[in-house]
């Protein structure tokens, strides 16, 4: 197993590599603007880093977020891809459920809850019994609406909101480490994981305005 992971649903820009023990190699940069231009980039590190071609890989892992459309696509179409040009199977994983698994031991036996930015001042969110059990499926909603009981939090969402999440933890934003070897642990055990579509869970933020002046040439 040589498992390629990658992830552009927060503003990191991840990617690692699996070998079904272990991640091999990882590179993660935050930035909310560049996610086609440093994804390919950190593909080519992550491959040099561990001496290897990306013919090698067998599989591919994507985080299908939610996350929002611009950066989301940015990943799920660069796994596609590749998937396609290699005749490698393409799996999806629930980006909150990366960081959930990577959240500290200290609340990793839950429960506990993940929320990331969602921008328009609302988080994307979901409840775990544990790092590896997601108890709520991801929804969108603003802070001031929601009641976690004083749960403990991570993500960026619960950082940028102490008010609704008195508890917040790292990490901010997840890591291609953390989808790859949650994938790699749940492809062991047998299981199937969700197909690569993205969860939007809302309409793009940027829309075609409705009363739109025509001008036609005279």
């Amino acid at each position: 197993m040589l498992l390629l992971a990658l992830d552009t649903a927060t503003p990191a820009v991840t990617v690692a590599l699996h070998d079904g023990t272990s991640v091999i190699a990882a590179s993660s940069q935050v930035d909310a603007r560049r996610h086609g231009e440093l994804l390919l980039p950190a593909v080519d590190r992550v491959l040099a880093e561990a001496g290897l071609r990306l013919d090698a890989v067998t599989g591919i892992v994507v985080g299908v977020g939610p996350g929002p459309y611009t950066g989301l696509r940015v990943g799920l179409m660069t796994a596609d891809t590749f998937g396609l040009a290699l005749g490698i199977p393409v799996h999806g994983l629930c980006t909150l459920d990366g960081l959930a698994y990577a959240a500290d031991s200290s609340i990793a036996d839950g429960p506990f809850v993940v929320a990331t930015d969602a921008r328009r001042k609302e988080v994307y969110w979901a409840r775990y019994a544990d790092s590896r059990t997601r108890v709520t499926e991801p929804a969108v909603d603003r802070p001031g609406d929601l009641d976690i009981g004083g749960l403990p939090a991570v993500g960026a969402g619960a950082l940028l909101y102490p008010d609704t999440f008195p508890d917040a933890r790292e990490p901010e934003h997840v890591s291609a480490a953390a989808l790859a070897s949650l994938a790699a642990e749940r492809l062991a055990a047998g299981e199937e994981l969700e197909a690569p579509r993205p969860l939007y869970l809302r309409r793009p933020d940027a829309q075609v305005p409705k009363n739109y002046k025509v001008v036609t040439p005279k």
